[in-house]
C-alpha cells in the first residue's frame, strides 16, 4: 500500500463511534465506582474493614490486564465491534450478580470477573474511536472519550445520593446492567474501523510477532500508565472515605461533593485535550500535573468546607486534564496492526499496579489521617507521571493507516 493517508471517516460514522466509546467507558466507570461510593456500607454488611473492601477495588484492577489481553487480541484479529459488544454484555451480567453476592468471598470473585470486563472495554473502544475521528481533533475527542470515566463517577455519585439512603448498596449494582443495552447500539449504528481493515494482520501469530517487535514501546507505556494510575486512583478511590472519616460528611454531601469534582474532571479533560492538539501531548500532560501539584494543600488540608469544594473541583480538573490526553497519546504511539491490543494492555497493566494505591492509603490511614496519606502519595505520583510524560516519545497528529505494509488487510 502507498503512504497516502486514508480517507477520513464520515462525520456521522465517527460520531456514532465516539458516542459508543464514551457511553461504554461511562457505564464501565459507573460500575467500578459503585464500590468506591459504597465502600463503608459493604464493609459493614459483610463484617469487614475498609482496607478489606478496598482490596476488592485492587482485585478488580488486577484482573483488568486479563480483559485487555483477551479482548485486545480479538479486536486486532476480528475487528473492534464484535469484541466490544461481547465485552459490554459480559461486564453487565457480572455487575448485576455483584449486587446479589451472598458473602464477601463471592463478592471478591465477581469483582475479579468485573475487572476482566472493565479491562477489555478501554482498549477496544479507544482504538475504534481514535481510528475514526479526524487527526486534527484527536486530542479533544480523546478528552471527551476519557472523561466518560469521570461521567461514570458522576453518575455513580448521583445514583448513590438518590438510591443508597432508601434501599442500600445492592440495588445500585442492578442498575449496572444497563451496558448490555449499549451493545445493541454498537450492533446497529457503529461501523467497523477502516484503519483496522487496511492494516490487520493475517492471524494471531502475526499479531504476536508484531507485539514482540514493539516491546520497548510497551515498556515505556507501562511506566507511563503506572504513574498515571497512581495519579487518578490516588485522588479518587479513597476520596469518599476521606470525606466520611476526616470530614464526617453524611452520604448526601459526600455524593454531591464527589459529583461536583467530576464536573471539573469532564471540563478539564476536554479542555486539555483541545490544548494538546495545539501544543502537543507531552507538554499538555506535564502542565496539567504541575497545576494539580499546586492544588494539594486546598484539596487535602482545606480549612473550610467551601475551600474543600474548590480544591476537589480543581484537583479533578487538572488530574483528568492530564488523563484526557492519554487515549490520543498512547494510541498514536502504538503501531497500526496492534492498536487494539498494545495501548489497552499497557493501560490496564499500569492500572493494576497503580490501583494498589487505594489499599496503601487505607493502610496508611490507620496511622495518620486520610488527608496526609492522600497528600503525600498524590505529590509523588504527579511528579513521577510528569517526568515520564516529558521524557517519553510523542507522535502527535500522525495519520493512522498511512504507509501500511503490502499485504496488510489480507
Amino acid at each position: 500500500m502507498s503512504g497516502a493517508a486514508p480517507a477520513a471517516a464520515p462525520a456521522s460514522d465517527h460520531r456514532a463511534a465516539v458516542l459508543a466509546g464514551f457511553l461504554g467507558w461511562t457505564l464501565d466507570a459507573f460500575d467500578f465506582f459503585l464500590v468506591v461510593m459504597t465502600l463503608t456500607a459493604i464493609a459493614k454488611d459483610f463484617g469487614r474493614s475498609d482496607a478489606a473492601v478496598a482490596l476488592s477495588i485492587t482485585l478488580a484492577l488486577a484482573f483488568r490486564p486479563v480483559g485487555a489481553f483477551i479482548f485486545g487480541l480479538l479486536a486486532d484479529r476480528y475487528g473492534r465491534r464484535i469484541p466490544l459488544m461481547a465485552d459490554l454484555v459480559f461486564y453487565s451480567v457480572v455487575e448485576v450478580l455483584s449486587g446479589l453476592a451472598p458473602n464477601f468471598g463471592t463478592f471478591l470473585v465477581l469483582r475479579a470477573l468485573f475487572g476482566i470486563g472493565m479491562g477489555g472495554e478501554w482498549g477496544v473502544g479507544a482504538s475504534l474511536v481514535m481510528e475514526k475521528v479526524p487527526a486534527r481533533l484527536r486530542g479533544v475527542f480523546s478528552g471527551l472519550l476519557q472523561q466518560g470515566y469521570a461521567a461514570g463517577y458522576l453518575l455513580a455519585a448521583l445514583c448513590y445520593w438518590l438510591v443508597f439512603p432508601r434501599w442500600g448498596w445492592r440495588p445500585l449494582f442492578f442498575i449496572g446492567g444497563l451496558p448490555a443495552l449499549l451493545a445493541l447500539y454498537v450492533r446497529f449504528k457503529v461501523k467497523e474501523s477502516e484503519v483496522w481493515a487496511r492494516t490487520r494482520e493475517r492471524d494471531f501469530s502475526a499479531i504476536g510477532r508484531s507485539v514482540l517487535r514493539h516491546w520497548r514501546m510497551f515498556l515505556y507505556l507501562l511506566v507511563l500508565m503506572t504513574a498515571m494510575g497512581f495519579v487518578s486512583h490516588g485522588t479518587q478511590d479513597m476520596f469518599p472515605t476521606f470525606l466520611q472519616r476526616d470530614w464526617h460528611l453524611e452520604p448526601g454531601r459526600r455524593a454531591l461533593l464527589t459529583a461536583l469534582s467530576m464536573v471539573g474532571a469532564i471540563a478539564g479533560g476536554v479542555l486539555f485535550g483541545l490544548v494538546s492538539d495545539r501544543i502537543g501531548r507531552r507538554r499538555s500532560i506535564a502542565i496539567a500535573l504541575v497545576c494539580a501539584l499546586t492544588v494539594i494543600p486546598i484539596w487535602a488540608f482545606a480549612p473550610s468546607l467551601a475551600i474543600l469544594v474548590v480544591g476537589a473541583f480543581l484537583m479533578q480538573f487538572f488530574v483528568q486534564g492530564a488523563w484526557g490526553i492519554i487515549p490520543a497519546h498512547i494510541t498514536e504511539l502504538s503501531p497500526d496492526a496492534v492498536r487494539g491490543f498494545l495501548p489497552g494492555f499497557a493501560y490496564q497493566c499500569g492500572m493494576m499496579i497503580g490501583g494498589t494505591i487505594g489499599y496503601l492509603q487505607a493502610l496508611a490511614a490507620l496511622h495518620v489521617s486520610y488527608a496526609w496519606a492522600m497528600a503525600i502519595t498524590a505529590a509523588l505520583a504527579f511528579s513521577i507521571a510528569a517526568l515520564a510524560a516529558v521524557f517519553g516519545p510523542e507522535r502527535h497528529g500522525i495519520v493512522y493507516g498511512a504507509g501500511a505494509p503490502a499485504g496488510a488487510g489480507a
